[in-house]
């Protein structure tokens, strides 16, 4: 089941859609097919295209993987990408997922991202976001579980820190309301 990744990347693709009628770029490993052609891979690269939506994520990944439901790895780096898509709050066995060098400008919506248990690997640098003097606190706060983001390592101290963070924006948070 753990073949090589379909690899979609450098296609010049604009919408998943467009996907459909691509064939796989050929790696090292060979990809298998099962007997309906599906490949038997948990892993998706869609990185280095022009993609802005993700709303047809769950449809490609179906179009492609013999699993789709154990989808682990998703490379979307260096896309279009604006939005983190509730789509991808239902790939419950996403176990990495790059989101590098794209446009997302709403720090808050990584938070969406909590309900994937297994997320232990995040890239997200190379976005707006990441210039907000909040960025990695916030995520490490809400996804407790990462063990690496930006291909760096989470330590001890940064666990404690965002935790820290978190604490005192949510004393902040409450107090406005309560104001």
């Amino acid at each position: 089941m753990y073949g090589a990744p379909v690899d979609l990347s450098f296609k010049n693709i604009s919408s998943l859609t467009d996907t459909w009628i691509e064939e796989p770029n050929s790696g090292l490993r060979p990809l298998k097919r099962n007997s309906e052609m599906k490949y038997l891979s948990c892993s998706l690269r869609l990185n280095n295209n022009n993609i802005t939506d993700l709303h047809d994520l769950q449809k490609t990944v179906s179009h492609f993987l013999a699993q789709p439901a154990h989808l682990t790895w998703l490379d979307l780096s260096f896309n279009k990408i604006a939005h983190i898509d509730h789509v991808l709050c239902e790939l419950r066995e996403l176990r990495v997922l790059y989101l590098h060098g794209n446009s997302i400008f709403i720090l808050s919506e990584v938070d969406r991202l909590g309900v994937l248990a297994h997320l232990h690997t995040i890239t997200l640098h190379g976005n707006v976001i990441e210039t907000n003097k909040a960025y990695r606190n916030r995520v490490i706060s809400v996804l407790p579980r990462l063990k690496t983001m930006d291909f760096s390592a989470i330590t001890r101290q940064e666990r404690v820190l965002a935790k820290i963070w978190h604490q005192s924006n949510s004393r902040c948070r409450s107090s406005k309301v309560n104001q």
